[in-house]
């Protein structure tokens, strides 16, 4: 393997760059990135860079000294994969032939139809969607945040601590339902009123006014919340259009084995794009975490160098966590398919507790608000306990 092309230069990318050097790969080595930026790190962007508590230098990822002898494409979209040669061919005309593929180019924030090129309305996934929120922002005035998911969450928390007067639109009965389950769904997202923040759950968006700036969002149950500044906050759907026709099966994303391989030999995908093979579930998952793209990518490394001999391990249970109000929101495992929940230590009505799933007595999932000690201890259990079946393929 002469020539190794990682397409996406975010975190996931660096990480499978960094393994590549890390397991002894000294070829040709090519990263390609379509935003104009070196890798940087996307957590901050919704609280502490948004408030202007952090700058840009402080997102780097890569350290001052270190070196991946790596070819580095930025501002250069994929376009197509072309499976008979594994030549990736990019938007400004160029090609990047390779023995060997990682695939990823990540997720790309969901827009509200109809909104194009109506000012005062973003989405938040990338530094210069960041750079444009925080800038209005700054002017101050009446939010409107349209989706109660954790960026949305995070987005009204630093918002409200801006001075801002927000609104959080959510269309389904319970924020946060999905990852965490309606009851806990239900405390976390208690957090809004907490802070004077108003909440309006089970309604959905009809549209938004105004003839070149927003100015007010249109609920379709006939109300209207006048609005300055709007962010949209719906989801992201992962950025595989580009592997149309490749031959790389696409399934909610790029379908990967337990270690990261697609369906084509000598490719693998990483990150926010990659639908890997859950061996315990026996199903198929997209995690968007910061830090599944920061460790699966060394799995799927080694089955890249090794024509997938290499056994991937044990995966870790998905972990995440979110800052909200001052509060620190931590998660690991999957809630879906437990038939219970219970508190474990401190109380919901504190804002302070740990609470575990649990299927059938055994624990499948942690959460725990400001208990950050007791949280790492159940983390590591969970981790501990949890057996895998043999890995299969495809």
């Amino acid at each position: 393997m002469r020539t190794v092309a990682v397409v996406g230069a975010s975190l996931a990318g660096l990480s499978a760059a960094r393994s590549l050097r890390k397991r002894g790969y000294d070829g040709r080595l090519v990263v390609i990135g379509d935003e104009p930026h070196r890798p940087y790190d996307r957590p901050p962007l919704s609280k502490e860079f948004l408030a202007g508590g952090m700058g840009e230098a402080d997102l780097a990822l890569e350290t001052d000294d270190e070196d991946l002898q790596a070819e580095w494409l930025f501002g250069a979209r994929a376009t197509g994969l072309d499976r008979q040669t594994r030549t990736v061919r990019l938007a400004d005309g160029r090609s990047v032939r390779a023995d060997g593929i990682v695939i990823a180019t990540g997720a790309a924030a969901r827009a509200l139809p109809g909104t194009d090129g109506l000012a005062g309305v973003h989405t938040l996934r990338t530094l210069d969607d960041a750079r444009a929120l925080r800038d209005e922002l700054a002017l101050g005035g009446r939010l409107v945040v349209i989706g109660g998911g954790f960026i949305g969450a995070e987005v009204a928390s630093t918002a409200h601590g801006m001075g801002l007067d927000v609104t959080v639109v959510e269309a389904a009965p319970t924020p946060l339902a999905g990852p965490l389950g309606e009851t806990m769904g239900s405390v976390v997202s208690a957090l809004h009123a907490d802070h004077g923040v108003r909440l309006l759950c089970g309604v959905g968006v009809k549209g938004l006014s105004g003839e070149t700036r927003v100015d007010a969002v249109l609920l379709e149950d006939g109300r209207t919340l006048p609005a300055d500044l709007v962010v949209v906050g719906v989801g992201a759907r992962p950025c595989v259009d580009w592997l149309e026709g490749s031959g790389v099966a696409l399934e909610n994303g790029v379908k990967c084995g337990a270690d990261g391989r697609t369906s084509l030999a000598g490719v693998v995908a990483v990150g926010d794009c990659a639908n890997w093979y859950d061996p315990v579930a026996g199903i198929h998952r997209r995690v968007e975490h910061w830090t599944g793209a920061r460790e699966r990518p060394d799995a799927a490394v080694a089955a890249l160098l090794s024509g997938g001999a290499a056994e991937p391990g044990l995966p870790k249970p998905p972990y995440f966590w979110s800052d909200q109000y001052g509060v620190t929101i931590q998660f690991v495992g999957h809630s879906a398919g437990a038939d219970s929940v219970t508190v474990e230590e401190g109380s919901p009505d504190d804002r302070s507790f740990l609470a575990v799933y649990r299927r059938a007595g055994h624990p499948v999932a942690v959460l725990g608000m400001n208990q950050l000690r007791l949280f790492t201890r159940w983390r590591k259990q969970l981790a501990a306990a949890t057996t895998f079946p043999a890995m299969s393929a495809l």
